[in-house]
């Protein structure tokens, strides 16, 4: 018989049922939220335990499309690989709940959570991450601790617990925290870009891009109402859950030990050692010198006693390691690489490296360098994708795709699809990027951040990157982004919050959080916190030393900025308006008239038939400007039709070989346009002004200049001239 607990949480109803589905799990549970029904379950095979010493733990989120009572898109009509949102959100439960496992905890465990039944209005992400805290809660692992995910929201300077989708589109943040009752585990945010309405003179009004950066202390206040929030939240389900959770089993926590007498000889005998290696790790993350100084260990002390292997004399080396790195951050103050704690690595930056591409930036920071390339096409390029609780396929018009080659860390090993580390370390960039691009820039863009060395905080090198990519594209952009990873250590009641972390300090610290944003505020946050919980006053420490770091490296970023030439790849995009009821003149029967024009002119054409916005770009920029006045001109002809008479036929007015008195009106490179005397513009191409080839049509014609003329031909809204001189 199934159990089912309700409770009444910031005024929604939440109801979990135990006991009725996918009874063989470890633990399972039917969480109910609205119309939106998840499935958690949590299977952990205790007979199956790993050799070596991590937690084997798998989390994955699946939407499927019958929740939404419609069919998978594309060719095949069943549910295939995961959606970016899907692996997105697997990532989030699994950074959220692999820190409740206890050390030595060997056997692998897979937690599913299956979205059976969808509510556009039901945040999935917090629904999902409390379904599987609850699975784990009530199952028979040895975790007694609930986890909670809260979403804070800010609409009309308000914050906002939960919000709802339509909250959501009005909010300027979206801040995401998992916790338990006393501890914050992890932090996403990002803010959210508006449009406002401001008055700039008497009744008159123009509209301005805000980017709505937060500062350091509005952060903390959401933070702080999310700790509060997640306390009520798991203490109600810690209550609620104990009386349906299982016995727990009595499993064994390996403790992966060696003989403490090889850690006591390491620190005594070879501290010296490790410290010159550490100052050569500090150059890179891979850990050869380390293996050497083990080995020589090895050779010189145990080479007698086969009960002593190399692993253990490397695993006794990698913990005075970590107690020498730690002890310098802590009591001296000093990092590995003789850095202070506050110093950024030397940045070096240059834009516009690659002549073939519409932009790139080459970021270095230390051993760490990204390579960010950007790319712009017309609105309809983007990419198309589909929201599990939306009938219609969506496009997304800004991209930022991250890749992290072997080579960048010195592995050799070849390269394969997407892991979740890319994708989540790609979408991060993006969300610290994206409020800046002005809302009304329609084309897409995608930028792709090729990671040529790491040793620390790629993600924030593709951040710095990828603005300056944006900059050097001439994409308007409210500001330039910086971001820079933080870390921190903790020994007892003392602890350093370090700026600029590398990859050594990120393996033995405490903490590890990226903080992007321009010089007005944060625009994006990602925090995991090893330690369990962290001070509210001691996160805004952090983030106070974060903005240091930033402003330094923004400044850096500016100077760059002033010096990039735009490259010579770059699409020429023109934009004009025309009468909106003439935009089906330019389309023409069929769209004949508009696919003659791109062919002819080689241009992309994006009209909008509401505005009469017309937006005509090309690798050419003579083209581009040609076809614009190709377009204007048949916008003009039509509109003399209408002053004429809505039933005006040029073929009428004007016959073949027809003799006449014109007016050269502009002039362009491949002819000129030429009023005439009974209504509309002809076009007189170059090809048909002289006998003698012309090279230039100013150097024959010029505006205002009486022209005797003959008609070639009539297209509708198209007159075709030529001289009377051929």
């Amino acid at each position: 018989m199934s159990t089912v607990c309700e409770f009444e949480l910031n005024g929604k109803e939440e109801i979990f049922e135990f006991d009725k589905v996918a009874k063989q799990s470890n633990g399972s549970v039917l969480a109910k939220l609205g119309n939106a029904v998840v499935l958690a379950t949590v299977v952990s095979e205790f007979d199956n335990p790993v050799e070596e010493d991590f937690t084997p733990l798998t989390v994955q989120y699946v939407e499927k499309t019958y929740a939404a009572a419609k069919l998978p898109g594309g060719f095949i009509k069943r549910e295939a690989k995961p959606s970016e949102f899907e692996t997105l959100t697997s990532r989030v439960i699994d950074r959220s709940l692999r820190p409740l496992f206890p050390k030595g905890y060997v056997y692998p465990t897979t937690i599913t959570v299956i979205v059976l039944s969808a509510d556009k209005d039901v945040d999935l992400q917090v629904l999902s991450l409390n379904a599987a805290s609850a699975a784990l809660y009530t199952s028979n692992l040895p975790i007694k601790k609930s986890v909670a995910g809260v979403r804070i929201g800010k609409v009309d300077g308000d914050f906002v617990i939960n919000p709802t989708s339509n909250q959501l589109e009005e909010s300027t943040l979206d801040l995401y925290v998992a916790g338990s009752k006393e501890e914050l585990l992890m932090i996403e945010m990002k803010s959210i870009s508006s449009e406002e309405m401001v008055e700039v003179d008497i009744e008159a009004f123009t509209k301005i891009h805000k980017t709505n950066e937060m500062s350091e202390d509005e952060l903390v206040e959401a933070i702080a109402l999310a700790q509060r929030v997640l306390n009520d939240v798991n203490t109600t389900y810690e209550n609620g859950f104990e009386s349906v959770s299982k016995e727990p089993k009595n499993v064994e926590l390996v403790e992966f030990t060696i003989d403490e007498a090889i850690i006591t000889n390491v620190r005594n005998n070879y501290t010296s050692n490790v410290k010159e290696a550490i100052k050569k790790l500090a150059k890179s993350e891979r850990a050869v010198e380390l293996k050497e100084v083990a080995k020589l260990i090895l050779d010189k002390e145990y080479s007698d006693d086969e009960n002593i292997t190399f692993a253990e004399v490397y695993e006794a080396v990698s913990i005075i390691k970590r107690e020498i790195v730690r002890k310098m951050i802590v009591e001296e103050k000093v990092r590995a690489d003789g850095r202070g704690l506050r110093d950024v690595r030397p940045i070096n930056i240059d834009t516009n490296i690659l002549p073939s591409t519409h932009s790139s930036c080459l970021f270095t920071r230390g051993e760490t360098q990204a390579l960010v390339v950007g790319t712009i096409a017309g609105p309809k390029d983007g990419q198309m994708y589909e929201v599990l609780t939306d009938k219609s396929t969506s496009m997304e018009n800004f991209m930022v795709h991250y890749n992290f080659p072997g080579f960048s860390v010195g592995e050799a090993k070849p390269m394969f699809g997407v892991g979740r580390r890319e994708l989540g370390h790609g979408n991060l960039a993006k969300k610290a990027l994206e409020s800046t691009i002005d809302k009304d820039f329609s084309e897409t863009i995608r930028l792709v951040s090729e990671i040529l060395e790491s040793n620390g905080s790629s993600s924030m090198a593709t951040v710095c990157g990828g603005s300056l990519a944006l900059k050097a594209a001439g994409i308007p952009v409210s500001n330039l982004v910086a971001g820079v990873a933080m870390g921190m250590v903790v020994e007892g009641d003392k602890y350093s919050v370090l700026t600029d972390i590398m990859g050594l300090e990120d393996h033995d610290g405490d903490m590890d959080f990226k903080v992007a944003g321009t010089s007005e505020g944060i625009t994006a946050l990602q925090m995991d916190i090893k330690l369990g919980g962290i001070e509210l006053s001691v996160l805004k420490e952090a983030l106070l030393q974060a903005k240091e770091g930033r402003m330094h490296i923004l400044g850096l970023m500016e100077e760059a900025a002033s010096e990039i030439v735009p490259s010579d790849a770059l699409p020429l995009v023109e934009q004009f308006a025309i009468d909106p009821s003439k935009i089906m003149v330019i389309i023409g029967k069929a769209g004949s008239t508009i696919k003659e024009i791109i062919e002819r002119f080689s241009v992309s054409i994006d009209l909008d038939r509401d505005s009469g916005n017309v937006k005509v770009s090309g690798e050419n920029k003579q083209n581009v400007l040609d076809a614009c006045e190709h377009i204007k001109t048949i916008s003009n002809n039509a509109a003399s039709k209408k002053e004429s008479g809505k039933n005006v036929d040029f073929g009428k007015l004007y016959s073949a070989e027809e003799v006449l008195d014109g007016k050269v009106e502009r002039i362009t490179d491949f002819g000129a346009f030429i009023s005439l005397p009974k209504g509309g513009e002809g076009l007189l191409h170059i090809s048909k002004i002289s006998k003698e080839r012309v090279k230039n049509v100013s150097d024959v014609l010029s505006v205002g200049q009486e022209v005797k003329i003959k008609v070639l031909n009539v297209k509708k809204d198209r007159i075709e001239l030529a001289s009377t001189l051929l």
